[in-house]
């Protein structure tokens, strides 16, 4: 162990700070970069969008190794704003890789090539290696504090970083300003020499000043939005036909006033994370110039809109889920329907369609906004609607950090089409409008909503899109093509359909695409190689019993987020509050230990697995079949008491540990690999991934009755 060095006047600057308040700091700063880089790297590099919890498995690994090296005194810190300036240099000059092919479906992709999974490896391994600096100092100061107390300290800054990063998310996420904190934390903890960290800390605020500053951007709770005003023009005929064009004429921050009345008015894109998402603007053809280049656009748009109401009576009530800009909402209106209830889980989209929509269609009196997720707004509705309307709600973003699930996972699975065909009213019915791009898709959307509705679906496609209706009173006679849509009918093929144990709509079926293979293997393989040159044959049971203990809170963790996504609805706050939660729950099972229970007892792992086997024995589908009130208390009473008796199982352990900065950093390497197994989910389904976390926990109490019966033979 490390002397502990003399106390003076507790400060959180300079050499006064105590090792308990420094170390708080220091955690907080990692928790809040941490959610940074998740936040922003994702939607500044397209390449990472669907790779986003990799960035939290690097962190970790990175803070893993870093503690580790904590007992070499190599001084890594004063490293770390260097590392943080090249980091988000080379994060901004790899803004525009394209997205890798793969077996899952996803918008704007390209070919594979080498580079872009050179790009990725060097994008994780960059993001590990500027944690590293953080977890060595974090590693000292466990090496001068009782261990328990340090983990205190270290909950608390964790927790601290969390619920800071969660309002200042909420209230006013920009990552120039998130960035600009973190280089305040980090001089805050800087010992000696500031002075030499404030150009580093300067160029890695001047990178994402220059790339902030192509477009005028708004930040929602789920994506990073810019919006740009597109016109369109007649190019030279092509065989005497007119082809259309769009073109960009920058940023879009000031709407004319007059927009809802003008007679021609603009178009708006609207892209998040870079990439094309939803237009903006009326479907009212009357407003443009008749034969126009922009009526020849909407005449598209009007049609597709309007494909569903061509096959059922005029209904009177709608529902639509993804409202996004509004378009959906304006057909139904258009239609004659007397209420609209238009459900969004983005709340930013639907401002700026008040604010740049020519129809403003969410100021209609007979629209009711809902902001919320899809699949929690159905759970909750007792309502019955004429008409259910999915709006291409397909999403370019994962739910969570901590998941490889999609921010509309739960909606689109059998189940969820189930529950939206249930508030279909007796004559009604239910369209559900996707942009397949596959012929897989296609076969996997009719078979689920056969599955959900115990009918055939009509099917209309055009152009790699496809709307599918299912009625409780069927068309006698339905058109074979309509506007350019024409009837599909094909032969069943064999397709794995999206359930809520498995809810990957966008995987053609089960397994592991190859892209996520190549990458989890190399960074397993640089993961793996470095900790054998830090410990080599150093690494004991004890170390085995702390990485197990790491790698199954993780999957436990993500776990509990997607099971409360499921209950609660796939929202930003759904999550914030499971993570808090989970922080909450370790830290009062560390207060437990430090204050009731002085050493471990093998028992303790009864509880564990008794509370483990309660949620594998009850199914989630039991829960969902619960009222609102049940589903809470099942949430706050039941799921967390594996994470309580795990983290008294921890702590109790840890207590007891001879080299807590090590132990600290096996944990943490554990969680890397509980990260990397998250996949798994991708190829067994969510609930396999219970067994495995009570395997898991198993193997850390094998480890650590091991260790310690080699511990009493060395006594003996």
């Amino acid at each position: 162990m490390l002397p502990a060095p003399v106390q003076s006047r507790s400060s959180w600057f300079g050499a006064h700070q105590t090792p308990g308040a420094r170390l708080c700091l220091l955690s907080f700063t990692a928790l809040f970069l941490e959610l940074m880089v998740i936040r922003w790297v994702p939607s500044e590099v397209r390449l990472v969008a669907y790779y986003a919890n990799l960035m939290l498995v690097s962190s970790f690994l990175g803070l893993g190794l870093g503690a580790i090296l904590g007992t070499r005194q190599w001084k890594l810190f004063r490293f770390f704003p260097i590392l943080l300036a090249l980091d988000i240099l080379f994060l901004v000059a790899a803004g525009h890789a394209t997205l890798p092919g793969s077996g899952e479906w996803r918008f704007q992709i390209v070919d594979n090539k080498p580079a872009q999974y050179a790009v990725l490896l060097l994008v994780f391994v960059l993001n590990a290696a500027v944690f590293v600096p953080l977890g060595e100092e974090i590693g000292l100061q466990f090496q001068r504090r009782p261990a328990l107390r340090a983990y205190l300290w270290d909950l608390l800054g964790s927790l601290c970083g969390t619920v800071a990063f969660g309002i200042f998310s909420f209230l006013h996420f920009s990552p120039l300003l998130g960035m600009l904190l973190v280089a305040v934390f980090g001089l805050a903890a800087t010992v000696h020499r500031r002075w030499a960290a404030l150009p580093f800390y300067a160029i890695a605020l001047g990178a994402i000043a220059w790339s902030g500053h192509r477009e005028h951007t708004w930040w929602s709770p789920y994506y990073h939005i810019t919006i740009r005003e597109y016109r369109v023009q007649t190019e030279r005929p092509v065989d005497g036909k007119p082809q259309l064009a769009w073109l960009a004429e920058g940023p879009a921050d000031a709407p004319p006033p007059q927009v809802r009345t003008m007679q021609d008015p603009p178009l708006y894109i609207v892209k998040v994370n870079q990439d094309f998402y939803q237009l903006h603007g009326t479907i009212d053809r009357r407003r443009y110039v008749a034969g126009g280049p922009k009526q020849q656009v909407l005449t598209d748009l009007f049609s597709q809109y309007e494909l569903p109401y061509n096959l059922v009576p005029p209904p009177d009530r709608v529902l639509v889920l993804g409202a996004g800009g509004g378009m959906d909402v304006e057909m139904a209106l258009v239609r004659g329907a007397k209420r609209v209830d238009a459900v969004e889980i983005d709340p930013v989209i639907p401002a700026l369609s008040n604010r740049y929509s020519a129809s403003a269609p969410y100021a209609d009196p007979r629209v009711v906004l809902h902001i919320n997720d899809a699949r929690a707004f159905l759970q909750r509705s007792t309502e019955q609607f004429d008409l259910v309307v999915f709006g291409y709600l397909d999403s370019q973003a994962l739910f969570s950090y901590g998941a490889s699930l999609r921010l509309d996972g739960y909606t689109y699975t059998v189940e969820g089409l189930r529950t939206a065909f249930s508030r279909v009213a007796p004559h009604g019915a239910m369209a559900v409008s996707f942009v397949a791009g596959r012929e897989w898709m296609v076969h996997k959307l009719i078979q689920m909503v056969q599955k959900a509705t115990g009918l055939e679906p009509l099917v209309y496609v055009r152009e790699g899109k496809v709307t599918l209706l299912a009625s409780k009173t069927p068309p006698t006679a339905p058109p074979q093509e309509i506007a350019g849509w024409k009837r599909l009918r094909l032969q069943p093929k064999a397709v794995d359909l999206a359930t809520d144990d498995w809810p990957y709509l966008y995987l053609q079926a089960h397994g592991i695409p190859t892209d996520y293979r190549i990458i989890i293997g190399a960074l397993l393989v640089i993961s793996l190689g470095i900790l054998l040159a830090l410990r080599g044959t150093a690494f004991s049971a004890g170390d085995g019993h702390f990485l197990f203990m790491g790698w199954a809170f993780l999957l436990l963790q993500t776990k509990s987020i997607g099971d409360c996504s499921l209950y609660f609805g796939t929202t930003w706050l759904v999550t914030t509050i499971v993570i808090t939660g989970v922080l909450l729950m370790v830290l009062l099972a560390n207060g437990v230990a430090l204050r009731w229970v002085r050493s471990f007892r093998p028992w303790y792992y009864l509880p564990l697995f008794a509370s483990l086997a309660v949620l594998l024995m009850v199914s989630r589908e039991t829960i969902l079949a619960q009222p609102l009130p049940l589903r809470f208390l099942w949430t706050i009473l039941v799921v967390p008491l594996p994470i309580f008796f795990a983290g008294l199982i921890f702590s109790t352990t840890f207590r007891e540990s001879r080299q807590p900065a090590l132990s600290l950093g096996a944990n943490l390497i554990g969680a890397t690999i509980g990260g990397f197994c998250e996949y798994l989910g991708m190829w067994i389904g969510s609930e396999a991934l219970s067994t495995i976390v009570v395997a898991v926990y198993a193997a850390s109490l094998v480890c650590l009755l091991r260790q310690r019966r080699s511990s009493q033979a060395a006594i003996a």
